[in-house]
């Protein structure tokens, strides 16, 4: 590969230049997340799991067409004492259940995959994405966004985890596959 004066490529140059197309590809992803899962993305690429200032979660939140208030609604986020922070998958509620969520995000979706796929496996994993239905696909690249981020900015634990649930993608859509409707259909609120 040659630059644009026609000298060969450093591998630097070409990995800078590999990281750049991928950061448009995965940038124009974020348009298939809803406004609250786009504010998670931007503070978790800022400030991961850590507590961050309340202003700065508002000012955000504004720029992304949601509010602060509305993350807390929706159990991605909490805030106190003018301090506002991201649920780790474990704080999640364990009784969650997709169908029955009246503020579902994708956010949501990808940690609370995270919690059951590490508690209690694939086959645990894949009743969720049976109840996801065709959103487990923007769910599954959320998810490769938050590894992507994890691993740039070194985070190894999160990226871990990421990259666990990408890693078992396909074994947890087969499954997702064989289970029938009807057994779906009537396990509400009984996941995990």
């Amino acid at each position: 590969m040659l630059d644009a004066e026609g000298q060969p490529l450093t591998v630097r140059s070409a990995l800078a230049l590999i990281n750049q197309v991928l950061d448009e590809a995965l940038a124009e992803q974020e348009g298939d997340f809803d406004a609250d899962s786009r504010w998670a993305l931007a503070w978790f690429e800022q400030l991961g799991f850590d507590e961050g200032e309340f202003g700065l979660a508002e000012q955000l939140s504004k720029a992304k067409n949601t509010a602060v208030s509305g993350l807390v609604e929706a159990g991605i986020a909490v805030g106190a004492k003018g301090k506002v922070r991201l649920l780790k998958p474990g704080e999640l509620p364990p009784n969650w259940d997709p169908v029955t969520d009246e503020r579902l995000t994708v956010w949501e979706m990808v940690h609370q995959l995270v919690r059951v796929l590490e508690a209690y496996g694939e086959g645990a994993a894949a009743t969720l994405v049976a109840k996801l239905g065709s959103q487990a696909e923007t769910a599954r690249e959320l998810c490769y966004r938050l590894y992507t981020i994890c691993e740039r900015k070194r985070r190894t634990q999160e990226a871990i985890s990421y990259n666990g649930l990408v890693q078992s993608w396909p074994e947890i859509q087969r499954l997702a596959q064989e289970i029938p409707a009807a057994e779906i259909a009537t396990r509400p609120g009984e996941l995990f």
